[in-house]
């Protein structure tokens, strides 16, 4: 009986759905209803669904992977315990020739096999062309033709107001479409990624939209969504994406070169604020990013710039506080030329200078010893006047290296090699004559040893 009911209930609401589709009019006072259909049929077919597989290697007793227990004991070798494990993800193909598609790194890190799901059903394995975690970008190729693109747009042209699109495959769910404003610009300092600039929107934008387009009511790409605030776990209508212009900077260096170089210019900078403004005297309404230090034998040093200066332009784009600026320097690759356009002094001055790459002082590892082979090693300044080194920094680290295989990995700072205390290059090569055996480092907050073997 229950059921019965139920069938009509759902039948009756049928028909009355229909119903009221079919008077919805399709015209107002002789013009057409306003909507997104148009648009999202353009850009839909440019929306794909990312998944991976990763090989989970499951954590066995630390007693177990010891070799000296092992042998004291008379245990088998370790075995490996493996499984598999899988996400989802959305990106946007942004070049059909070369069947490039970009997509958040979050989406497809440590994965295996990356396969990619076209709107029209086709699934291609797809090749990973390179990474950059700093900005959460990543950029893949699939082998496929008849490939539909997204355009993109300038994202510095966007303003607080206007309306965006969100396209992406939330919780499986994929060419989910939800659509907002843009509610702020310039969001940084959220400790989500090194280099922060997102557009916020409140475009719903949930687990699995990650990778996806955010785009203009033109169907353009602005931006690609990336991340939420959400202290109940749920959409609270606060979510951020990077911008095309980023986005777009990031894809061409991974595309020509493999990977970013990022560079170093060797400043730090703030806002302006009213009381800096009247400080330097600087005419009301001024923009722009205060040098507040240079460091030593840096790039910027080497140019000329100083404390004080108000940096209002970088190679012709406008510079509105320290973010835009510390962000134009996050595009730039190592050897890059910049002009910057100053006020000093009350003066207008441009200054011309080169990105300078920050392993520039550092030596290749082999030179140090074999071990270290395929690692940049350099000394970690002291700046403090205190007379304090923590040790020694390791730069670029080439995989497959001797240096790779030995655990050593990009921004580690090495302060012990066996029993001694290194704290310069020449330490490192004395300490490593007799053999390493067991290296101690620290890695971000963490403090590892790794044994040798």
């Amino acid at each position: 009986m229950y059921s019965t009911r139920r069938l009509l209930l759902g039948l009756i609401f049928l028909v009355s759905a229909q119903q009221a589709t079919a008077a919805l009019p399709a015209m107002v006072d002789g013009q057409a209803l306003p909507s997104l259909a148009p648009m999202l049929e353009k850009v839909t077919p440019a929306v794909v669904n990312i998944s991976t597989v990763s090989v989970v290697r499951a954590e066995n007793h630390p007693l177990l992977r010891d070799p000296f227990f092992r042998w004291l004991f008379e245990l088998p070798h370790a075995t490996e315990k493996k499984k598999r494990s899988q996400s989802l993800g959305s990106g946007i193909i942004v070049d059909a020739a070369a069947g490039h598609v970009l997509t958040n790194n979050h989406v497809i890190e440590q994965a295996d096999e990356i396969y990619v799901t076209l709107h029209d059903g086709r699934e291609l394995q797809a090749r990973l062309l390179g990474t950059d975690p700093d900005t959460d970008v990543a950029l893949l190729q699939i082998p496929a033709e008849n490939l539909n693109a997204i355009t993109l747009a300038d994202s510095s042209k966007l303003r607080v107001g206007d309306f965006v699109v969100a396209i992406g495959n939330p919780f499986g769910l994929s060419q989910t479409v939800t659509s907002g404003i843009v509610s702020a610009l310039g969001r940084s300092g959220l400790g989500i990624e090194g280099y922060e600039n997102f557009i916020q929107t409140d475009a719903s934008i949930n687990p699995g939209n990650s990778g996806g387009p955010l785009v203009n009511l033109r169907g353009e790409l602005v931006g690609i969504n990336t991340a939420i605030l959400a202290p109940s776990g749920g959409n609270v209508g606060i979510g951020f994406a990077i911008p095309s212009n980023m986005a777009e900077a990031i894809k061409r260096q991974i595309a020509e070169f493999g990977s970013v170089q990022r560079g170093t210019f060797g400043v730090t900078a703030q806002n302006l604020t009213p009381d800096l403004s009247h400080a330097l005297d600087l005419p009301p309404g001024s923009k722009g990013a205060v040098l507040s230090g240079i460091k030593s034998d840096s790039a910027a040093a080497r140019a000329g710039l100083r404390a004080g200066d108000l940096i209002v332009r970088l190679n012709g784009h406008e510079i509105h506080n320290a973010t835009d600026l510390y962000t134009q320097f996050a595009l730039m690759r190592v050897g890059d030329e910049v002009a910057v356009d100053l006020i000093r002094n009350g003066r207008a001055k441009r200054i011309a200078a080169r990105v300078a790459d920050p392993f520039e002082h550092f030596v290749d590892g082999a030179r140090i010893n074999l071990r270290f082979g395929g690692a940049l090693l350099g000394e970690v300044l002291d700046e403090s006047g205190l007379g304090s080194n923590p040790g020694i920094a390791v730069g670029r680290v080439k995989e497959d290296s001797n240096a790779w295989l030995s655990g050593l990995r990009e921004g580690d700072v090495l302060f012990q090699v066996n029993r001694t205390r290194v704290k310069t290059l020449d330490d490192l090569r004395a300490a490593a004559d007799d053999g390493i055996r067991q290296l101690k480092l620290r890695r971000g907050d963490r403090l590892l040893t790794l044994v040798a073997r």
